[in-house]
């Protein structure tokens, strides 16, 4: 390295880590490439919270080096790594039970809806398929996007489909909310000294969470899917799987 003075190194290093740059970081000599080494790091700069963002960013970037590491894909916040090889589809975070998906982007596991289902949309006035991450064609042989010849009557039948399956996916995640928040607030009854008997209510929550999850998972799979008899299937079954859960 070229030696600067050690307060130029410390606010130069501490610049860097503030600004998440300091990952591959060089010699601010410019022609020198030389790397400072974690021992160099902590031994400039003083501050311990700096170290600790310091710190956090070499963890970040050996996770998303690593092709077999993620973070926990829990939208409320947590710090969790987790492996994927061998953990299997349906498997928990083990700190804060949320579960992944680590085939696709979608901040968790949507069971029984496949990841092309999660990012597959449709046009309601032509049809035109498409993926809403990238807005490419869902079908390459799909020339003109925006020329509708498709009748009324088909694209409002399409339309009124849509928000039928969309109403019921999104009535099911705003009971799975429900779920949660009366489990929070048993929990916080529950740690009252005389109150003991309450774990059967938390299990019961956790099970409403869960059904509605499936639930509304189903009815991105039921549009989706172009096999009318197992749509019947599904469809029975998720009628009896929903009078259950209202009941419960």
């Amino acid at each position: 390295f070229h030696l600067p003075s050690q307060p130029c190194w410390s606010e130069y290093l501490t610049t860097r880590i503030e600004q998440n740059m300091i990952v591959n970081c060089t010699c601010p000599i410019s022609e020198c490439r030389a790397q400072p080494t974690a021992a160099f790091i902590c031994s400039i700069v003083s501050s311990e919270e700096i170290i600790a963002k310091y710190e956090k960013a070499l963890l970040r970037g050996y996770v998303e080096c690593c092709s077999n590491l993620t973070w926990c894909t829990n939208p409320q916040g947590c710090d969790q790594i987790l492996l994927k090889d061998g953990l299997g589809y349906g498997a928990a975070c083990s700190k804060c039970s949320w579960i992944s998906c680590f085939n696709c982007n979608f901040p968790e596991a949507h069971y029984p809806a496949s990841c092309s289902h999660m990012s597959h949309m449709t046009c309601a006035k032509c049809n035109h398929g498409f993926c809403w991450r990238c807005l490419k064609p869902w079908r390459p042989t799909h020339k003109d996007y925006y020329n509708c010849s498709a009748r009324v009557s088909k694209a409002a039948w399409q339309e009124k489909r849509f928000q039928d399956y969309n109403e019921r996916c999104t009535f099911h995640h705003r009971a799975r909310e429900f779920a949660v928040s009366l489990r929070n607030r048993v929990s916080s009854i529950s740690e009252m000294p005389k109150i003991r008997t309450l774990t059967f209510v938390l299990d019961a929550c956790k099970v409403l969470e869960q059904a509605r999850k499936v639930l509304a998972y189903s009815c991105v799979y039921s549009y989706y899917n172009q096999n009318t008899e197992s749509t019947d299937i599904l469809e029975q079954q998720t009628e009896s799987l929903e009078l259950h859960t209202n009941a419960l």
